[in-house]
């Protein structure tokens, strides 16, 4: 008899690649997929663990699904991912109801391990992290059949005092080029148009691999060759890492999107060194002087964080004149969290919360204004936009994405006239700007093979 699954993955979208892992080895011993978690045999949480507001959402879930092991005796529920890689033996006293807690390695095995929880209870596995992903490990894509994810590489071997992934995820490992085209023709083959590359720091493919003919251009490259996708999107670019190779490529290549993921974190060199991010407000500007000059057209999203120890009213003015001056796309603004185990959570000049809020309160309302200029911009254009379906706002709308629009992340283009079906890029006459979102009609849809 086939045996029920109910799954919530939690995060971001390299940890949603884990729990596709995890969907397809447990649909091989049997388990379907169902949406409601009183059906389920099969509670699983996949935990983000980063901030503590994602372990918070964590707890939450996970004190959430427990009541329905009360309602149905022999329910199993499994929590893995970063957050129990992150607290470890502390999280079995704190869940009794848990039956499996697995950290961000050794979830390959689950299929095993959940049919051996008749015989443990509360059980605790969490290695160091060494696994890496390859293209024979089973995976069900879960996001809409157009468009997927390509996991790079993984762990991260920065160490920004503010940052605890290289401590949960390890040290960078790159996955090899051949492999990841081998992934990318089979995504491509089963009808995927938009294929987004992602890892912790996508411009440091490679440099573990101690070859200088594997890296992020050369890897995009042969991506090219070896499907037919028709965008490749790329998220979390380092700053410093953003070679004239890759800019060049970027200009060239029609179906490398012009849209960079960068995130900065902030603009003053003094809280960027207190952050020991390794580069200065001087290489930033002349970064983005760089990306304007070789890719005109380029999108540029970033995020910053206020609120770092020691951060001052100039240093957060010195970020609104960068704002002002570089009109960037789509920018994210987060409050700094102290997480503890971090360098910076030691550091003195602690900020209170309702700054750190009024702080992230001011530059928004500045940048949704710059989002709005922006957006109006493309007022009377048409451009290309990739249809999601039907809107998540009301079923009388269609919904797409621009090309500098990435999925789950930035904005979408609500489409009020014209057919098209979900997963066809049409070309859309923008009609009316929002700070974040595009309304328009479809003009035609010559893009479509």
């Amino acid at each position: 008899m086939a045996k029920n699954l109910y799954m919530v993955s939690l995060g971001c979208p390299k940890n949603l690649v884990d729990s596709e892992i995890m969907l397809a080895l447990l649909a091989n011993d049997g388990y379907q997929i169902c949406q409601d978690p009183d059906q389920a045999d099969l509670l699983l949480v996949n935990t983000c663990g980063f901030i503590q507001p994602a372990v918070e959402e964590a707890i939450d879930e996970i004190i959430f699904l427990g009541q329905y092991k009360d309602k149905k005796p022999g329910v199993k529920l499994v929590v893995t991912g970063c957050m129990v890689q992150r607290y470890g033996k502390e999280l079995p006293e704190e869940f009794p109801e848990v039956d499996l807690f697995i950290g961000v390695d050794g979830f390959h095995n689950i299929a095993a391990l959940v049919a051996d929880l008749d015989n443990q209870q509360n059980s605790l596995i969490v290695p160091a992290p060494r696994f890496l992903m390859n293209s024979v490990i089973p995976r069900k894509v879960t996001t809409p059949p157009h468009r997927a994810y390509l996991k790079i590489s993984e762990g991260c071997s920065n160490r920004c005092s503010y940052c605890l992934i290289p401590s949960i995820r390890g040290p960078l490992r790159s996955r090899s080029m051949a492999d990841l085209a081998s992934e990318a023709a089979r995504l491509a083959e089963a009808g995927v148009r938009e294929l987004t590359l992602v890892g912790q720091d996508v411009t440091a493919y490679g440099i573990d691999l101690g070859s200088k003919n594997t890296s992020l251009p050369a890897l995009i490259t042969t991506l090219l060759k070896s499907c037919d996708t028709d965008w490749i999107r790329l998220l979390y670019l380092y700053p410093n890492r953003i070679s004239n190779n890759l800019l060049s490529l970027m200009a060239d290549e029609t179906r490398l999107l012009n849209y960079l993921d960068i995130p900065l974190q902030h603009i003053s060199s003094k809280v960027l060194k207190k952050m020991n991010r390794p580069f200065t407000s001087r290489q930033v500007h002349e970064l983005l002087e760089r990306i304007r000059s070789k890719v005109p057209e380029a999108a540029i999203r970033t995020t910053f964080i206020v609120g770092f120890p020691g951060e001052t009213d100039n240093d957060v003015e010195e970020l609104a004149e960068f704002l002002k001056a570089y009109r960037l796309n789509n920018v994210g603004i987060f409050t700094y969290s102290n997480e503890e185990g971090c360098a910076a959570e030691h550091f003195g000049g602690q900020i209170t919360e309702e700054i750190k809020q009024q702080r992230h309160d001011y530059l928004m309302e500045m940048q949704a204004q710059i989002s709005l200029g922006k957006n109006q911009e493309l007022v009377g254009r048409t451009v290309p936009v990739l249809v999601e379906g039907l809107s998540q706002e009301t079923d009388l709308l269609l919904e797409g994405r621009t090309q500098s629009q990435a999925p789950e992340i930035d904005g979408c283009v609500y489409i009020t006239d014209g057919q098209c079906a979900a997963g066809e890029i049409v070309m859309v006459k923008i009609t009316e700007a929002h700070p974040y979102d595009l309304v328009g009609v479809i003009a035609s849809s010559s893009q479509n093979a």
